[in-house]
């Protein structure tokens, strides 16, 4: 008798959380499809808000006229983000279940960010740390400028020439410039690499493509549009000079490992397999962004560990380019010494978006304390003006992932190991705060 209860109790309670789960399941998936709807219809309002939407045709609403367009409802939004925020904290998820648990804190997080990005065009003023917040899942910690003090000391010890370190920075840089008429073999060749090395770990479904384009005046240098089913288009921005010093980072960061797979990844995975609808949108202003340009600013020292980056790049961009391969390990000297400037150049842009520091100022401190050309240092600025706090998913982003999978893997641990935890964070709902 008591063998028969004992039995009888195990599987009411094994029924119990079969049931939970499964109306936590179609719960999940009816505010997924609201969340939808509503980043779908904010971006009617926001040109940048939607970055990528593959879903059913049905739920895309009507486009709206420039006059429409004046009249934000924003009120209105924030009701509906309201109610679906105390919808999914209702939301009982067991400790046993943790990829539904990582869904559920997925739709929370993202709705959140989408109010915030609601408040933020009707006009609410917030610092750049609480837009991070509530857009992005992460604050970046301030920096102390005393770790870059003497940076022009090192480099002017390892420059060519005498004189302003600015110059014979910038001198140093130009040296790889990639004439115009090379710069498609030099982006394909570098493309065609990361690819390769990325599917030895990486198992990519077979559809998956992508075109390239070469535009002009764009704010930023590169970017990948994800279009669904396994298809990008990246575009090379040409308005300044490309540098084969850049080729494999934009190539790995737009391409492979990076937005290019993560995107196809949680699309297979999420989307197409699970029938996750959030996974069919893209807002670009939320923790999505955050790991997605952490993990593909990372990335690339996934696949090209220790020097095989410089190594690649005299034997087979250099030739391609018709370039002098001579200072090349002088770059990646220059570079690892300009590495701290990374925060503080982040605690700059931080001031100059918190009112602290005119446009003047702050592209007068890029070029005087950052060696950065006055042009370039315009379109950092356009580039701010356009996607405010973004800039904070680059620095702050990579140095999380790198952090989790050297916590998680060893900073020299297995290969092996350390790819299966990239791979995770790109294809399952990772938010920042879960990386921390």
């Amino acid at each position: 008798m008591k063998k028969s209860f004992i039995l009888f109790f195990i599987l009411f309670v094994l029924l119990s959380c079969s049931t939970n789960s499964v109306h936590n399941e179609a719960k999940l998936n009816e505010i997924a499809r609201s969340y939808v709807k509503l980043v779908l219809t904010a971006g009617l309002y926001d040109d940048d808000f939607v970055d990528a939407y593959y879903g059913p045709v049905e739920y895309k609403p009507k486009p709206i006229s420039p006059e429409e367009k004046t009249h934000f409802p924003a009120t209105q939004l924030i009701t509906q983000v309201d109610q679906l925020l105390s919808e999914i904290r209702d939301i009982k998820t067991s400790s046993a279940d943790t990829l539904m648990e990582m869904r559920r804190i997925f739709l929370e997080k993202h709705l959140l960010a989408v109010k915030g990005r609601i408040e933020i065009l009707s006009g609410e003023e917030m610092t750049f740390n609480e837009e991070t917040k509530i857009l992005f899942d992460a604050v970046a910690p301030d920096y102390n400028t005393q770790n870059i003090k003497d940076i022009p000391q090192k480099l002017d010890a390892i420059l060519p020439g005498k004189g302003d370190i600015n110059e014979r920075y910038n001198k140093l840089l130009d040296q790889f410039i990639v004439p115009e008429d090379k710069i498609d073999t030099v982006f394909q060749a570098a493309l065609q690499e990361c690819r390769k090395r990325t599917k030895k770990y990486i198992d990519l479904p077979q559809n998956e493509e992508f075109k390239v384009e070469y535009v002009t005046d764009k704010s930023w240098g590169a970017y990948n549009w994800y279009k669904g089913n396994g298809f990008s288009i990246i575009q090379l921005n040409t308005d300044l000079p490309f540098y084969l010093t850049s080729a494999v980072g934009l190539t790995s960061h737009e391409g492979y490992p990076g937005h290019h797979v993560n995107m196809t990844l949680l699309d297979k995975n999420l989307y197409q397999d699970k029938k996750w609808l959030e996974f069919s949108v893209y807002p670009l202003f939320s923790p999505l962004s955050f790991i997605a340009e952490g993990v593909v600013n990372f990335g690339v020292d996934m696949i090209f560990p220790d020097n095989e980056r410089i190594e690649f790049e005299k034997n087979v961009l250099v030739p391609l380019a018709g370039l002098d391969t001579t200072n090349l390990a002088l770059i990646y000297k220059v570079k690892k010494i300009r590495e701290p400037l990374q925060y503080a150049r982040l605690n700059l842009f931080r001031d100059y978006l918190d009112g602290k520091i005119s446009r003047e100022e702050t592209i007068q401190k890029l070029v005087d304390d950052f060696l950065v050309k006055p042009e370039r240092a315009e379109k950092n600025l356009d580039f701010l003006k356009q996607y405010r706090s973004y800039i904070v998913n680059y620095t702050l982003g990579e140095d999380i992932v790198r952090n989790y999978i050297n916590k998680n893997a060893g900073a020299t641990g297995s290969p092996l190991k350390r790819w299966a935890l990239f791979k995770k964070i790109i294809s399952t709902p990772c938010v920042p705060s879960g990386l921390q």
